[in-house]
């Protein structure tokens, strides 16, 4: 199994949130978790290609080529998911001139998490 690092866009079973299937599409690694005796974890952001619907705080890339892409994409920072390094097929990587903006977004969200309460509010 390779070895995954934050940045990396990978081809992924991302689960839906209304269905129990996964399909498999891009995301963005943002945390690698190892553990001794435990099979590796990625934590992924969804990556679409789906601009006709865009949410708050999702990211453009603009190269999509340059990052490994088949079509314009945007991280859609709203979704995250835990999925096993195992199930990952790396595509790409995330152009530097877009990992200041998901990481603010990210941090928004941890800072949340310490604080108690939901982003936003």
């Amino acid at each position: 199994m390779p070895g995954f690092e934050v940045w990396d866009l990978l081809k992924v079973p991302f689960p839906y949130t209304n269905r129990p299937v996964r399909q498999h599409r891009p995301a963005l690694v943002v945390r690698v978790v190892q553990s001794a005796g435990a099979p590796d974890l990625l934590w992924v952001l969804m990556v679409t290609s789906s601009s006709h619907r865009r949410w708050a705080d999702d990211i453009d890339i603009d190269d999509f080529r340059a990052a490994g892409l088949p079509a314009p994409s945007m991280v859609r920072t709203a979704k995250i998911a835990t999925i096993e390094a195992a199930d990952a097929q790396r595509i790409g990587t995330l152009p530097a001139e877009h990992r200041e903006a998901v990481m603010q977004v990210v941090a928004v969200l941890s800072s949340s998490l310490r604080d108690g309460c939901p982003p936003g509010q």
